[in-house]
């Protein structure tokens, strides 16, 4: 019974003294902490795995060398073994702990609160896949390695080895789609096809990469909704990134209005109402009729803002204050249908003929910026090449149409325009 006594003091008075060093570290690395962020992420995250892994490691030391009396005794291998196997899994801890303090050092050096964070959410998206991955990684291993200390699976293990091919085989059969997704998140991850907080249009809805795994990717749509998808669905299908780049995007507002319309003034309008918005980025503001067919005209205005959520609220300012213009200061340009009761030449003196004059031409040099996309400014010329080719001014919408083999102009059906 003193044997015993004597193994319980040793046991607790190990684990005092591995508790006692533990606080002193804490202490020291705290201290230290103040002048180092290694030293703050590992008072944070590592004080308390290493202060269990201490302790079961003293104890286990202590019940090692005070049980000499009971060698060969089922009990004692018994406690031994539970204080192995403990050790095994606290130390797996402390080392997956000591990974992430690690990382998140390195992701404070990437500020994902600034406007231009595309950098810092690409390296935030790999480090938080790596972290997944290791940490998964570790817990395999000690698993693995808690499952050897038993002999019954040591004695296994070589006919589990003979068979490992055929397993394989199996395995992978039956975790296809899983390992898929897997090898579609580490390739999402490191190929910047998307990144967290990126704006991406999926399965037609819009929102954000709110979380990105190794096996799905939730997606938060502007209305608070989340929408999960497998990783494997962003490597096989096509999907927008609004974000990829930079955060900066062009919207449209479109409207069906009158021949009558004074095209001239409402691009007038258009730009004194952005102008005066803090919605926009000053970049683009261009109003085009885009179409003029069935009695209708098609007027679009193409407008910028920083972000995917600035240009929505800048698209719906856009089209409820045009609609208000339109409909208080030019009534006749609003949407009708027209029936003309008499012949063509106009003769009748119930006709209204508007008199004859030589249409003028505005020069080149006279259409304001605000009337084109392809050109017109700095933005528009960079989009003309990007979008066109600088070799290649014959393909440009504000070029020529090219005759066709009767000398003709193509059709407007035939006609590339911008949308």
């Amino acid at each position: 019974m003193q044997s015993y006594l004597m193994t319980i003091v040793a046991a607790l008075a190990a684990a005092a003294i591995a508790l006692f060093l533990a606080e002193v570290v804490h202490r020291t690395t705290r201290r230290l902490g103040r002048r180092s962020l290694l030293m703050t992420e590992l008072t944070d995250h590592a004080h308390r795995p290493f202060q269990v892994a201490a302790t079961v490691l003293a104890v286990q030391f202590a019940v090692r060398f005070s049980t000499g009396y009971a060698v060969g005794t089922p009990w004692r291998q018994v406690v031994l073994h539970a204080l192995v196997l403990g050790i095994i899994a606290t130390l797996s801890w402390l080392v997956a702990s000591l990974l992430v303090v690690v990382e998140d050092v390195a992701l404070a050096r990437f500020r994902v609160d600034v406007p231009d964070n595309r950098h810092a959410r690409r390296v935030r998206t790999q480090v938080v896949m790596l972290r997944r991955l290791t940490i998964a990684v570790i817990v395999i291993l000690a698993v693995g390695v808690m499952l050897m200390t038993f002999p019954s699976v040591r004695g296994v293990g070589a006919g589990v080895l003979t068979s490992a091919g055929v397993v394989g085989v199996v395995a992978a059969l039956a975790a296809q789609s899983l390992l898929g997704n897997v090898f579609a998140g580490l390739q999402l991850a490191f190929s910047d096809a998307v990144r967290l907080d990126d704006v991406v249009v999926v399965e037609g809805e819009w929102g954000r990469i709110e979380e990105l795994t190794l096996s799905y990717v939730v997606v938060q749509i502007w209305d608070d909704r989340r929408l999960i998808l497998p990783t494997s669905y962003f490597t096989s299908k096509p999907f927008q990134n609004w974000t990829r780049t930079e955060a900066a995007v062009l919207g449209t507002a479109e409207f069906d209005v009158d021949w009558s319309i004074n095209v001239q003034a409402m691009r007038e309008e258009l730009r004194r109402l952005v102008e005066g918005s803090e919605l926009w980025d000053g970049r683009v503001c261009v109003l085009q009729v885009t179409d003029a067919t069935g009695g209708l005209i098609k007027v679009r205005a193409l407008v910028s803002a920083a972000n995917a959520g600035s240009l929505w609220d800048l698209r719906c300012l856009v089209r409820e204050h045009l609609v208000g213009w339109v409909r208080d200061h030019r009534p006749t340009a609003l949407p009708r249908m027209r029936a003309e009761v008499g012949d063509a030449s106009g003769a009748l003196p119930w006709q209204a003929v508007q008199p004859r004059r030589p249409a003028r031409r505005r020069a080149e040099a006279d259409v304001p910026d605000d009337a084109r996309v392809f050109g017109g400014s700095d933005d528009g010329a960079a989009r003309s090449e990007a979008f066109v080719g600088p070799d290649e001014s014959a393909a440009r919408p504000d070029a020529p149409a090219p005759a066709d083999n009767h000398g003709a102009a193509p059709s407007d059906n035939h006609a590339a325009a911008p949308r």
